[in-house]
Parts: C-alpha cells; sequence; structure tokens
C-alpha cells in the first residue's frame, strides 16, 4: 500500500473527477477528490471543524464556524457556513480574490477508516482553464489532503513553511506533475482535448513550484 506520510505515494491514494454544474444560470467546473484515511469519522470530522485543529494541518481559521457564521482563514479564502450536518457533511462558500466558489465535503466509514469526498464547484474563466486546467485548483487541495493525512497518522502538525519550500524543489515538482496529471487525466475524461490539457499540466506544474522572488532586504 502507498505510505500516506510519503507526498508522492500519497498522490496515488487520492481518486479525481471533473463534473459540469451550473449555478445561477451560469456554467461551473465541479472538482471530485476523494481519498480514504486511516481513522475514525469522528476524528476526521473534528479535524475538519475544530478551530484548535484545522491550523495543524491547514490554515489558523477565525470567525463564527456554524451555520449562517462566517469564517476566514488566515491569508486564504473566507465565507459563509451554509450547512453543517456532523459528522457527515458540510457546505460554505469559498470567497478568495473578490471570486465566490462553493465547497463541500462529505465523510463516510469504510473498511479501516473513513472516505473523504471534497467538491469544489467554481464559475472558471475559459482562458484561465485552457492556460491551466483542474490543477490551478486540484493541485491546492491535493497539498491539503496530503497534510490531513500525515496529521491524522502521526498527530503531529504539518509545518506549512517547510511544505511550501518543498514545493519548489525536485520532490515538490514530481508531486505536482503526479497530481496534476491525474486531474489532467479526469479532464480528458469529462471532455478536454488531450494536447490541450498536456499543455495546460506544463504551465500549473511551473505555476506551483517556481520559488516566490526574495523579499529585498530594508
Amino acid at each position: 500500500m502507498p505510505d500516506p506520510q510519503n507526498p508522492i505515494e500519497a498522490a496515488g491514494l487520492v481518486a479525481r473527477e471533473i463534473r459540469s454544474g451550473e449555478r445561477g444560470g451560469a456554467a461551473t467546473k465541479v472538482l471530485v477528490a476523494r481519498r480514504r484515511y486511516r481513522a475514525d469519522q469522528a476524528d476526521v470530522w473534528d479535524a475538519l471543524t475544530s478551530a484548535e485543529r484545522l491550523p495543524r494541518w491547514f490554515l489558523p481559521v477565525a470567525g463564527d464556524l456554524e451555520v449562517g457564521g462566517r469564517y476566514q482563514f488566515d491569508g486564504n479564502a473566507g465565507g459563509l457556513v451554509e450547512r453543517c450536518d456532523a459528522p457527515d457533511s458540510l457546505a460554505v462558500t469559498w470567497e478568495f480574490g473578490g471570486q465566490v466558489s462553493w465547497l463541500e465535503v462529505n465523510l463516510s466509514k469504510a473498511e479501516g477508516g473513513t472516505v473523504l469526498e471534497l467538491v469544489h464547484e467554481a464559475p472558471v474563466d475559459p482562458e484561465m482553464w485552457r492556460q491551466y486546467g483542474p490543477g490551478a485548483v486540484g493541485i491546492g487541495w491535493d497539498g491539503s489532503l496530503y497534510g490531513l493525512g500525515v496529521y491524522l497518522e502521526t498527530g503531529t502538525p504539518l509545518d506549512g513553511a517547510e511544505f511550501e519550500a518543498w514545493m519548489t524543489g525536485p520532490g515538490g515538482i514530481e508531486f505536482a506533475r503526479a497530481t496534476g496529471g491525474d486531474w489532467a487525466k479526469a479532464a480528458v475524461a469529462a471532455g478536454d482535448d488531450p494536447a490541450a490539457a498536456d499543455a495546460a499540466l506544463e504551465a500549473v506544474v511551473a505555476f506551483y513550484t517556481v520559488a516566490p522572488p526574495e523579499e529585498p532586504e530594508a
């Protein structure tokens, strides 16, 4: 069995799917990722919804983590908690950079653990999709699913800065290519042109693995 603590092997634990959707009369893209964790459903649910535990594998969160409340992840998305059916399902708006999308997470018991299904639906600019494909969003979620797995397996918080630095090295490039490649295959299965999906894969791997410019010294 793949090692869930090895990023490259953990990439193979995720099943990926792309669907077409519609919200308010506008076309959307729906990215679906599923992974089984070797943890009880109650533990996975708590790791997903506890303000104390979320920073250990994702990001610090502030706000009202109740239905109708608003949340904000540090330096990332915020939104409205639309639904929370513990310990099975939650739905929130995902608001970032002036764009609104919708995130749903479903949990179900499985042999030896819990299956997590992440569903992210968003209106997508066709040109942005042509340039970067589903990996623009999907690779980021893959990193989060990996971080959750390490935390659930070991109980040790993931060092986000360390993982970001790793992403710009050989291992990170391999991880981005593995996860991005599977998202590209899902796009082709959903009807995208294979050559366009391959070109988008190269662009999105470069996007995720280029180190940010260093801050100038004061």
